[in-house]
């Protein structure tokens, strides 16, 4: 059993335009994607406990690069341009669902979704797109209601029943987490899920690194 990542020593590592520019395809990337206003990267910046590491903007759809971070050697973030909202040109608009398709669909690494959505305007039509095609591509999701405090516990409760009831037509592994980057809800519950989907990138580091060390010793003697 593998101790619980430290993700306050997360990195960024590259900014990339398209799947083309990124480091090799080796290791875990879990990504994170959402609507334009679903609050990504400030969600980054919690998880990882720190202030600036995904840059945060009062006007939605800036991020239009792939954007990774490492987290330990061999187990990545990805911070996908953000869908849909995005008050940018058409060309620009469709560059940025190019390269987020591309990365989808042909990132080998890719072990995990990180699905973002405003808890008060959850499950729009990109939104269940992209859960259903990792569904299809039976990779894991995790969503993420953001901006939990905006609403009140009686309402934060009832919007996640109500989103569970509604991701379980996906079939699929989805889970559904309510989170606010502002007061720290449901933290510690993605960074466990995170570090389930980084533990077999680690054991096989750890394997290899034994079997190393028994390949040196059996040399020595």
């Amino acid at each position: 059993m593998n101790q619980p990542l430290n993700y306050r020593n997360t990195r960024f590592i590259t900014s990339a335009p398209d799947i083309r520019h990124l480091p090799n395809d080796t290791g875990v990337e879990i990504a994170f994607a959402g609507r334009s206003n679903a609050g990504k990267s400030s969600a980054l910046n919690r998880i990882t406990d720190q202030k600036s590491l995904a840059r945060t903007s009062k006007t939605p759809g800036r991020t239009q690069l792939i954007n990774m971070f490492e987290v330990v050697n061999g187990c990545n973030l990805i911070d996908l341009p953000g869908y849909g909202f995005a008050q940018v040109p058409l060309e620009m608009k469709l560059k940025w669902q190019k390269s987020l398709g591309e990365y989808l669909q042909k990132r080998e690494c890719l072990q995990g979704l990180v699905v973002l959505m405003d808890i008060r305007h959850p499950m729009k039509d990109l939104d269940q797109q992209m859960i259903s095609w990792a569904v299809e591509s039976r990779l894991p999701v995790l969503v993420l209601l953001t901006k939990a405090d905006k609403l009140k516990s009686g309402a934060r409760k009832q919007q996640l029943m109500k989103v569970r009831e509604t991701s379980l037509a996906f079939g699929g592994d989805v889970q559904v987490e309510v989170f606010s980057s502002l007061k720290g809800l449901g933290v510690d519950q993605v960074r466990r899920k995170l570090d389930s989907w980084f533990a077999p990138e680690l054991e096989r580091q750890q394997a290899l690194l034994e079997s190393e060390e028994a390949f040196l010793d059996d040399d020595a003697e």
